[in-house]
């Protein structure tokens, strides 16, 4: 290799004699001979090609051709040279650029011959082992002519990639018919299938549309079938993904095609491809499922195919497979259901099971809201049916119980992963019926009939109820043809906030338990966001509910409690009145100011030493689970900063122009011309923004070294990093699936630690909205560039870089890109100035 070219030329003739002559007389039988010894002959003669051929060595194919005719061993490692030389010369480009110029240019030039030569190989080496396969005198001849077979195939493979189109389809598509008929023969069709993946451009791909064609069908469906009926063999399992994926590549080409050049028309045999394909979406591999998701949807949305009869009648038929493609089973580490044994094959464990599941749901959500466009009622008609069934379906549990509780169901539990298939296909259905039909359209008798059903539905189990609350959410725009089903909407989510398996346990809640309350509390505001008109008449009530849980301190996290005053928030925008909305927001964080602007609290929030005495953070516990050192302090600090952050985040005037200058919200205009509004909840926030300015320096002083120190031995790592975010970074999975219902036992160091990180990025949260919502009143604060610099960038040199991420996405972008230019000088650049100053040193 790196001696050629200061060889003598008789040293070269005389080595390039011997290497062919190896080829010629010195292996052994095709049969018998090492696979390596074989790869290293083949590629000396590539080596000497690259160095050689055309200028030095004309006669390099005719020679390869002499050999290949010596016999089936000669005409493999002829096999091996010509692939190898692709190879190395297109596909991995190991040559200087000049070379491998001249050779890709000769090889173009003899491409017909080459081409003519494998095909005529193939041939040959078929009808022999096809004619001698089944006499058992001649199986090792008819093992060495399939050899030589699969080579070929391989060898087309390497160049059919690259060549130009009209090589593949000379002789009225010969070799694309010879490649359909080897997709029957087993011990060839997986070579035969690589070669049917062909690549090219658009416009030299439309005599490939012989695919479509009567045999070629004929040909694909059966071997798709033979392939299938014989059980898991992994023969068959490489050849039906290599299979699916000829037949994906059929769906795109179509779709490419038949929208762009009026020539080509829908294929007679459309209706053969539908099923041959759909019966890849029916199979028990999760991987092959998913693997024709991207082809249905581009069938699904395309200007022509999407109205053709034939597809529109398979709908129902993919949204049946869908149905039970939703069902979460199939981990690799189980043996419930056919799909277990083929997840062994792809994937390592159940985490890699679990997170290509995940993905694989969400594709399929979006290609049946695709279908779902085309035919909305069938979906909505059999979301109904499913949701029907498992209302009155018994809870099965399964084997393995939650530890939640006894008879309680897992996430491997039959009845829920039913469950959470059905749901996410009723949310995917719905919603999209609602975005297409007309409103006259919308089928609300029936509509109203599911959500009464879900709301009569009792159950203790978290895992279903959850699913119970996204059913309701999904089914919710019915409530807006019939607002009386309203307060018992709302009854449902609120016994939800404060749901509890085992009624005032002291056992720490479960994930599956805190899933559910999150889930109502989010209904809810999720509700009050998108139709804040509809709650609006029931405000009172609303109001009145949130009052009576707000009273009982521990029957609410804080986080919960936040969600519930947000809502609450978010209709108080609809009374469209400033003076009202003010003194509603003022009575709602009376509580919030009270505690906020304590003596005892401004000392805490002021001083780093008296803060982490307050949070419990100096102590050293004997028990790091069970005992909490702190009590509520903590919690008391999260909920006025919870409050503040959901205030800011959701008071605001109304969109319409008129109506906020009713409102008495209109304060003027900019000079621009561009309206100036009031927000209700400024004098409220104002009122706190010193203390909380307090608390952002006091936190950054926590890491200055003197405070560290005065951390207890038991919090000598609160302000490290959590594991999440460790994860999260290093791109490590979730942890084991079966913890998912174990009970959230976090020592007090972890609670410390997600206390810090959660209050820092909330104070930055309420700064990054502060200015978007309330505009003047947040940029001309007297002398507030002088305080943002004296808080939050204060003692940056010993904040480690994890923690300034926070701040500048959501605190220091969204203040300059809402910054009017009129402050500019004042508020921004004073800012700016010294931290990058710091980031650039």
């Amino acid at each position: 290799r790196f001696r050629w070219n200061n060889m003598p030329r008789l040293e070269k003739v005389y080595l390039k004699n011997n290497v062919m002559g190896l080829i010629s007389s010195g292996t052994q039988s095709i049969l018998e001979e090492e696979s390596h010894i074989k790869d290293v002959l083949s590629r000396i003669v590539v080596e000497m090609i690259k160095r050689e051929w055309p200028q030095h060595w004309p006669d390099m194919l005719k020679e390869l051709d002499t050999l290949s005719k010596q016999g089936e061993t000669q005409t493999e490692l002829v096999m091996f040279i010509l692939l190898r030389l692709a190879e190395d010369v297109v596909t991995f480009q190991t040559l200087p650029t000049q070379r491998r110029r001249d050779i890709q240019q000769t090889l173009t030039q003899n491409m017909e011959k080459i081409f003519c030569f494998l095909l005529t190989t193939l041939q040959q080496n078929v009808n022999k082992y096809r004619r001698m396969k089944t006499d058992l005198a001649q199986e090792p001849k008819a093992q060495a002519n399939c050899r030589v077979g699969i080579a070929a195939l391989n060898t087309l493979a390497g160049y059919i990639d690259w060549v130009a189109l009209s090589h593949i389809t000379a002789d009225n598509c010969k070799l694309l018919e010879m490649l359909c008929l080897l997709l029957n023969e087993p011990e060839l069709q997986i070579g035969a299938a690589e070669c049917l993946l062909i690549a090219g451009k658009l416009e030299d791909r439309k005599p490939l549309m012989v695919l479509f064609g009567d045999v070629a069908m004929h040909y694909i469906l059966s071997a798709a079938q033979t392939a299938d009926g014989e059980g898991l063999v992994e023969k068959h399992y490489v050849f039906l993904k290599r299979l699916c994926q000829v037949l994906c590549a059929l769906g795109s080409q179509l779709c490419a095609l038949l929208g762009s050049d009026s020539e080509v028309e829908t294929p007679t045999n459309f209706g053969k491809y539908l099923d041959s394909f759909l019966a890849f979406t029916t199979h028990p591999s999760q991987f092959l499922r998913s693997s024709t998701q991207i082809t249905w949807g581009a069938l699904f949305r395309h200007e022509v195919l999407s109205h053709d009869p034939l597809l529109l009648a398979m709908i129902p038929k993919y949204l049946r497979a869908s149905m039970t493609n939703l069902v979460k089973v199939g981990f690799p580490s189980k043996t419930d259901s056919p799909s277990c044994e083929y997840s062994r094959f792809d994937f390592d464990s159940d985490e890699d099971f679990n997170a290509f599941f995940n993905s694989f749901r969400a594709q399929q959500g979006e290609v049946m809201r695709m279908a779902c466009r085309l035919d909305p009622r069938t979906g909505f008609q059999m979301a109904g049916e499913w949701l029907k069934y498992q209302l009155t379906a018994p809870v099965d549990t399964g084997p393995m119980n939650s530890k939640t509780g006894e008879g309680l169901c897992s996430i491997f539990s039959p009845s829920f992963v039913q469950w959470d298939a059905m749901t996410f296909f009723s949310e995917s259905v719905i919603s999209q019926m609602f975005r297409t039909l007309d409103k006259d359209e919308i089928p609300v008798n029936d509509g109203i009939d599911l959500l009464q059903l879900v709301l009569n539905f009792e159950t203790k189990d978290p895992l279903i109820l959850s699913c119970v609350l996204t059913n309701v959410s999904a089914l919710f725009p019915f409530v807006t043809y019939r607002p009386e089903y309203l307060p018992r909407v709302l009854s449902k989510l609120f016994a939800s906030v404060t749901f509890e398996v085992i009624e005032e346990s002291k056992a720490p809640r479960t994930r599956a338990v805190k899933n559910v309350r999150r889930h109502a509390c989010s209904s809810i505001i999720k509700m009050c966001r998108d139709y804040p008109q509809l709650v609006l008449p029931n405000f009172e009530m609303l109001y009145n509910h949130v009052k009576q849980l707000l009273s009982n301190e521990l029957l609410l996290t804080q986080m919960e409690k936040c969600a519930l005053m947000e809502a609450l928030v978010l209709i108080s925008n609809q009374f469209k009145d400033y003076e009202r909305q003010k003194a509603f927001l003022e009575e709602l964080m009376a509580p919030v100011a009270g505690l906020w602007l304590s003596p005892e609290m401004q000392r805490v929030l002021s001083d780093p030493e008296a803060f982490i005495s307050y949070v419990g953070a100096d102590n050293k516990i004997a028990d790091p689970v069970l005992e909490d050192p702190s009590g509520l302090n903590p919690s008391r600090i999260s909920f006025c900063v919870y409050t503040i952050l959901g205030v800011v985040k959701r008071a605001r005037w109304p969109a319409a122009t008129e109506e906020a200058k009713a409102g008495g919200f209109l304060v003027g205009f900019m000079p621009s011309g561009s309206p100036v509004y009031r927000n209700p909840c400024t004098e409220q926030v104002l009122k706190l923004l010193d203390n909380l300015l307090a608390l952002i320096r006091t936190h950054n002083n926590l890491y200055m070294p003197e405070m560290v120190a005065r951390l207890g031995e038991t919090f000598a790592k609160a302000l490290d990093m959590l594991e999440v975010e460790k994860n999260a970074i290093l791109g490590l999975p979730q942890p084991l699936l079966e913890l998912y219902d174990s009970p959230v036992y976090k020592t007090v160091l972890e609670r410390m630690q997600g206390f810090f990180c959660t209050l820092y990025d909330n104070c930055f949260h309420i700064l990054g909205n502060a200015g978007p919502s309330m505009q003047q009143d947040f940029y001309t604060v007297e002398g507030l560039a002088t305080q943002l610099l004296s808080s939050a960038f204060i003692n940056l040199n010993n904040i480690p870089d994890y923690r300034l991420r926070p701040m500048l996405r959501v605190f220091v972008k969204p203040l300059v890109l809402s910054c009017p230019s009129e402050h500019y000088e004042t508020l921004v650049c004073p800012m700016l100035g010294p931290l990058f100053t710091y980031l650039h040193v």
